[in-house]
């Protein structure tokens, strides 16, 4: 992730996102779904629908291995690729979306409304109870995505036209594990628009996204309702929950793994029961009198 000595770099390119065409909802549905990963819990449902959004590496087998512990809770799980129909290759990925010169979270979460719109419309989803869960990148892309403003700003950001009028509809809470919130988070910046709970696990020793730094800012993001819950893992360096990680700045760590994945249990089975903020119904009851 983006690094404050990198920020002359940034500064050099732009600090903005490379340009993408617009294109349609239901057009980055199509581009999304061939390299989307689908986990189904045993019945007939409709089930809750967590959406898991991998970090700036890509897809990798961690995601893999979190997507059980939803479905074991009751929640259909739908992996998303945002880099395959991209063509970004695990290389270009590391040096240039981890470096912050494309695909910031803001832009990104497009790819997490188009996601929550096609579960909407399956035979299978509880459309009124979706979640997100979001690792590192995918963290920052949840956490921006709950920051836009729908309408213009929304689709100017995306880069997507005809998005729904509330596109986190249906929207009961987001996990996140060691989160950006640096250079170039919309939610760092003005604060998140979404009054669901959001729960965030950042490490000591992680030397990516910052440590109790990186902790305390997304404590701070203002929110509706209840602040970020942030817990700290003591000792945790990044991905410290990616059991074939080669890079030297990063420690696998089972207990605390398996810790991180009963709080993502703990949290679904309490989403499971929540009425989204952003449902009909609710979004009727808070609408002002005629």
């Amino acid at each position: 992730m983006i690094r404050s000595g990198l920020l002359a770099l940034l500064l050099m390119v732009g600090g903005v996102q490379m340009a993408s065409a617009q294109e349609t909802v239901q057009q980055r549905i199509d581009s999304l779904l061939p390299g989307s990963q689908l986990y189904l819990p045993e019945g007939r449902g409709p089930f809750p629908v967590v959406i898991q959004l991998h970090g700036c590496g890509g897809v990798k087998k961690l995601q893999a291995a979190w997507a059980p512990v939803a479905r074991d809770a009751g929640w259909a799980v739908i992996v998303v690729d945002s880099y395959a129909y991209r063509k970004i290759s695990t290389l270009e990925a590391y040096m240039t979306v981890c470096l912050g010169a494309r695909l910031w979270g803001r832009e990104r979460a497009g790819d997490l409304f188009a996601m929550m719109e096609w579960a909407r419309h399956q035979g299978w989803a509880d459309p009124q109870h979706i979640a997100v869960a979001g690792w590192s990148h995918g963290g920052w892309t949840a956490m921006d995505a709950m920051a836009l403003k729908p309408g213009d700003e929304a689709a100017r950001e995306t880069h997507l036209a005809n998005l729904p009028t509330e596109p986190l509809s249906g929207l009961v809470g987001a996990f996140l594990l060691y989160p950006y919130s640096g250079i170039g988070s919309l939610s760092a910046e003005r604060g998140m628009r979404a009054d669901v709970p959001v729960e965030a696990i950042v490490g000591t020793r992680d030397s990516v996204v910052g440590g109790r730094s990186n902790g305390k800012r997304i404590a701070g993001i203002p929110k509706p309702g209840a602040p970020v819950n942030v817990t700290v893992f003591e000792t945790a360096t990044h991905a410290f929950d990616e059991a074939d990680n080669r890079d030297i700045r990063m420690h696998y760590d089972p207990t605390l793994t398996e810790r991180a994945r009963q709080m993502y249990r703990d949290f679904l089975k309490a989403a499971a029961t929540r009425q989204s903020p952003f449902s009909a119904s609710a979004m009727l009851a808070s609408a002002p009198p005629p």
